[in-house]
């Protein structure tokens, strides 16, 4: 797995269900790493004070550190199956905590296992999946005669213009997928016959979105 190319959650979300009236609330939220997954985890356990239980499953550091709590549930009935869920979505930078309400009926270790797990997938379909991809800036020097050329191409590329600055010339900041950089690049310069050309600058992360 490319970690320039990597599954992660596309927005913080929640989702319910009842269960043989036990309630359960997923909850899914993007962590960079462990502390900020137990910092969370903290928050919820306070803000769910009156739950039976909060079990939770992360995935953090590139999918080096993994963990999970049953919370008081049978072993393996809880954590385990939100952390399968989460691996099988093939995600990362990720904390799903499912809580429950204890309804009075209980639903036994199978029935517990399908439960959050299920608690976990709702969630996760709640907030959506991204793909954090690489995305390269660059600087094109253009003269005002070009513009509209230039401009015209972009969509082609999947470029973003991001800011425009007017001098003697313009200069463009234009973001897209480092991928298209080098083949926007050589169109560029092709259309303009060499007058303008694309200037390589910084590359950074940024989440794509890939389910509804």
């Amino acid at each position: 797995m490319s970690m320039l190319h990597y599954k992660v959650p596309y927005s913080e979300a929640s989702a319910e269900f009842v269960e043989k009236k036990s309630r359960f609330i997923g909850h899914i939220f993007k962590v960079t790493s462990a502390q900020q997954a137990t910092e969370i985890i903290k928050q919820m356990q306070k803000k769910y004070w009156d739950a039976s239980c909060n079990a939770y499953g992360y995935i953090v550091e590139e999918g080096r550190v993994m963990r999970f709590s049953d919370a008081g549930e049978p072993q393996g009935t809880a954590g385990m199956p939100i952390l399968e869920m989460l691996k099988k979505e093939e995600l990362y930078d990720v904390l799903c905590i499912v809580t429950r309400y204890f309804g009075g009926v209980k639903l036994g270790a199978s029935g517990l296992t399908r439960a959050y797990g299920h608690g976990a997938k709702i969630a996760l379909e709640a907030a959506g999946i991204a793909q954090m991809q690489p995305f390269r800036f660059a600087s094109v020097p253009c003269p005002y005669a070009l513009l509209e050329t230039v401009r015209s191409l972009l969509p082609d590329f999947e470029v973003e213009e991001t800011h425009a600055e007017y001098a003697a010339d313009v200069c463009l900041t234009l973001c897209m997928p480092d991928e298209r950089f080098e083949e926007f690049n050589a169109k560029l310069v092709d259309v303009t016959a060499g007058r303008v050309h694309a200037e390589p600058g910084k590359i950074e992360l940024f989440a794509k979105k890939i389910t509804p």
